[in-house]
């Protein structure tokens, strides 16, 4: 244990031979602290207003100088000044004649305290709480960090997020940006007669999305079961029962590695629109993200570590192949033996995947351009055409053979958005499945799996639909200007310290 933590235990037995907590239960407070510095702005300097206020919040700071003192007060809204005058003290609490000495020895910063008081301007011109009544609500037995440098150290501030966010406002002002972002999405969807309609998170198949699932077991039933790794196939049953416009906002779980821009437990978004196609996802998602930008940060252009994004539609389209001709002189139209494509990408200058078994041209395309053009994609492109075998899910296309309907949506280099002309043939959905069956079963642990009940909604019969998915951690990252995932996620997954 220690010394200064066997202080503050000390303290909060005094406290409670007082009578001061140290655990209260309750307080009324009538006022915020933003509040009441928006409120009380004309209170002219070295004037008193008589109005009694009841605040709450930690004390982040403390000066103690012989009868009066100054305390920082913080609550989730900003900080205020306490000025604490023994005198005035001595008068309002007649019950505690020390009551001074109290406050000033056995409050810390951390403490959490209760405060009854008039409004003050001090001669500097500080809007101030002039004590009239205090109260214990929390006792903290450890300090807060240094005032100057707070958590220096990142792994701690996401592995204590707690104290992160007492000692950093910027990283409460990133969450709060984060909830909005999220409520504005519901809002601006719910507007448009979308519905939110929940699905399950354990699946009994892996579908969905190309990634490697994290497994469970239900004892009753004794089944084995998936986190789900997307929301696809569960919407599109929805499709096929009836409802034209639905979406799921919320977590996904992926065994995979983690990065600045990978958590294996994060949130998307996924809408699907009965009778659409990507390029109305294309216009929704143009929409969606500007509208919610200008809401959130007041601007549709932002900044981004040192790129202004301008997110005001319309954005640029262009296809994969024409993308990674631009970059490399490579025209893969043209490829129809595997091997000649790959001695071209060598002679490029291009990595060919080791493991690459099935012959695919599509798939060294998309190689090709994780290589050369992903990074490049600073502001707002949608990248089209995608090469059908890597595109499971995905409508054929309606004129390009080998390729299907399908956008990504990359900014500051990252892919942010995927979306499809939803594929609704069941004879051909079944084709792809078993072809990443085969893979799965050939070691490709990120390969889908065949989902019968799935298969046998489409047989039912599904309308044309467009479906879009949208990553809300690095959106938020964006409209944050935050580097790392871990900045927009609360909580994120980091390995025991032991």
């Amino acid at each position: 244990m220690s010394e200064l933590r066997e202080t503050r235990l000390e303290k909060s037995r005094t406290l409670s031979s007082l009578g001061q907590g140290p655990y209260a239960l309750k307080f009324g407070s009538t006022h915020r602290h933003q509040e009441l510095q928006e409120s009380h702005s004309d209170l002219a300097k070295g004037e008193e207003r008589d109005l009694t206020v009841a605040v709450a919040g930690r004390v982040m700071a403390k000066r103690v100088m012989g009868k009066l003192a100054f305390f920082t007060l913080a609550d989730e809204t900003g900080s205020i000044q306490l000025y604490i005058e023994k005198a005035t003290l001595a008068v309002s609490m007649p019950n505690d004649p020390v009551a001074f000495s109290h406050l000033t020895s056995l409050v810390d910063a951390g403490d959490l305290i209760g405060i009854h008081g008039t409004l003050r301007r001090t001669d500097r011109g500080e809007l101030s709480i002039k004590v009239q009544q205090w109260q214990m609500l929390t006792k903290s037995l450890h300090p807060l960090p240094d005032k100057w440098h707070g958590l220096a150290d990142v792994e701690k501030r996401y592995r204590q997020r707690y104290l992160d966010l007492i000692v950093t406002p910027q990283a409460r002002e990133t969450l709060r940006r984060r909830a909005q972002i999220v409520s504005g999405i519901r809002r601006w969807l719910d507007k448009r007669d979308f519905l939110e309609i929940e699905t399950p998170v354990l699946h009994a198949e892996v579908g969905g999305a190309e990634a490697r699932p994290f497994t469970t077991h239900h004892n009753t039933l004794d089944l084995s079961l998936y986190l789900r790794i997307a929301t696809e196939l569960h919407l599109k049953r929805l499709l096929v029962g009836g409802f034209e416009r639905v979406y799921e906002l919320g977590r996904i779980f992926r065994n995979e590695g983690i990065s600045t821009r990978h958590n294996p437990e994060f949130t998307s978004i996924e809408i699907y629109q009965a009778y659409a196609d990507y390029n109305d996802m294309m216009d929704l998602t143009e929409q969606l993200v500007s509208q919610i930008a200008y809401q959130v940060c007041g601007t549709s252009r932002v900044e981004y570590q040192g790129n202004f994004i301008d997110l005001a539609p319309p954005w640029r389209r262009a296809t994969m192949h024409n993308l990674v001709q631009e970059a490399t002189d490579l025209n893969f139209t043209e490829f129809v033996d595997y091997s000649a494509a790959c001695i071209a990408m060598k002679a490029a200058g291009l990595e060919v995947p080791d493991k690459e078994n099935d012959g695919s041209i599509g798939r060294l395309l998309n190689y090709a351009f994780e290589q050369t053009v992903e990074s490049t994609l600073i502001q707002p492109t949608f990248v089209t055409d995608y090469p059908v075998e890597i595109s499971p899910l995905a409508r054929e296309h309606r004129s390009k053979r080998g390729l299907v309907e399908r956008f990504e949506l990359f900014i500051v280099g990252r892919e942010t958005a995927n979306a499809f002309s939803e594929l609704i043939d069941p004879l051909e959905q079944r084709k792809r499945l078993e072809t990443q069956q085969a893979r799965r079963h050939a070691g490709d642990l990120e390969a889908h799996t065949v989902d019968e009940d799935f298969l046998h909604a489409l047989e039912v019969g599904m309308p044309p639909a467009g479906g879009l998915g949208i990553g809300i951690d690095r959106l938020a990252m964006l409209l944050t200007n935050s580097p790392s995932i871990r900045d927009v996620i609360a909580f994120p997954l980091l390995k025991p310290e032991s």
